[in-house]
């Protein structure tokens, strides 16, 4: 674990810093005051002095978790493609079924911590009104017959504005809760694998993506100004600017404008690459440290400029 104040150029190291082969997909910034959660080998952490110091407060089974903030201090971390489900508030984590397999996507009700959506990779949402204790069909799903989901993607915002990401059709976005979907244009003419879907927190408009466009079969990160309606490529995978399938999208806390990803790798210890990209300008700028990678990204509510940064470790070391 480690934060930034420089879009990366300088990084922090902290006394929680996390050792031992592992990742950490699993970060979030609650909206009690300096208290930040993360996940790493099974173990839940908690820092309560803005990520300077972590106490373990308990164990999450499963794969790989992410985890959702929501409000009144409450999280849930669910199992990337598993089953794996917990909400957690100021006790720790509580284990809860769901009747997703392969979860790929959690988003909450930004008036309602215990009101939240969840979908899986068959394409289905799931709708709870007590916190993951009991769940119930939302929607229909938004595409039919052989393919693969990758992501489920929330508006901060408003919950019944839900984007999903799949092999071959590309996406598809809607903003009644999944009664009506509409097919997102201009992601390639051959079709494309849409990995990766963040929806600006600033305004729900806004929407990133990262896919591989069929046909050239090359990948590129796109924005929508409609919501998900329609994309327009603004960076393409070259030499300078990696790109890989389900590349780590995290946009600005406060600029619509602005969205960071990464790229990083053990081999050969390359390390990680931070990009940031400026719609104003049109311009990627980058900054490299000696991490593996950076599995997540969260923004501090109380300062924007300060990026806590969970770091993936593969080689054994710190």
């Amino acid at each position: 674990m480690t934060f930034t104040l420089d879009d990366g150029a300088n990084l922090a190291k902290t006394p929680g810093e996390l050792q031992g082969i592992g990742y950490t997909y699993g970060l979030a910034a609650l909206d009690t005051p300096n208290t930040l959660l993360a996940e790493h080998k099974g173990k839940l952490l908690r820092s309560e002095d803005a990520g300077c110091t972590w106490n373990e407060v308990g164990t999450l089974t499963g794969s790989n978790f992410r985890i959702t903030a929501a409000k009144g201090g409450l999280a849930y971390a669910w199992a990337e493609n598993g089953d794996g489900f917990y909400r957690i508030d100021e006790a720790g984590p509580h284990a809860f079924s769901t009747p997703a397999a392969n979860i790929i996507g959690v988003g909450v009700d930004p008036a309602d911590g215990k009101h939240l959506r969840l979908g899986d990779a068959n394409g289905s949402l799931h709708d709870s009104h007590d916190g993951g204790e009991t769940w119930s069909k939302q929607g229909t799903p938004p595409a039919s017959g052989s393919f693969i989901g990758y992501r489920f993607a929330f508006d901060p915002g408003n919950l019944d504005h839900v984007l999903f990401g799949q092999s071959v059709g590309g996406g598809a976005v809607t903003f009644d809760g999944g009664a009506t979907w509409k097919q997102s244009a201009g992601l390639g003419a051959n079709g494309a694998n849409l990995f990766s879907i963040a929806v600006s927190p600033v305004e729900g408009d806004i929407v990133w993506a990262e896919a591989l466009e069929i046909g050239p079969d090359i990948r590129h990160i796109y924005r929508s100004s409609d919501g998900g309606l329609t994309f327009g490529a603004v960076v393409t995978d070259s030499a300078d600017i990696k790109l890989i399938n389900g590349t780590l999208l995290v946009p600005h806390a406060t600029d619509v404008g602005v969205l960071y990803f990464v790229f990083g790798m053990e081999y050969n210890d390359y390390g990680t690459d931070l990009f940031r990209y400026d719609h104003m300008t049109g311009k990627v700028t980058k900054t490299h440290n000696a991490n593996d990678d950076v599995s997540a990204i969260v923004a501090s509510p109380a300062d924007p400029k300060l990026l806590y940064l969970g770091l993936t470790v593969e080689n054994g070391g710190g």
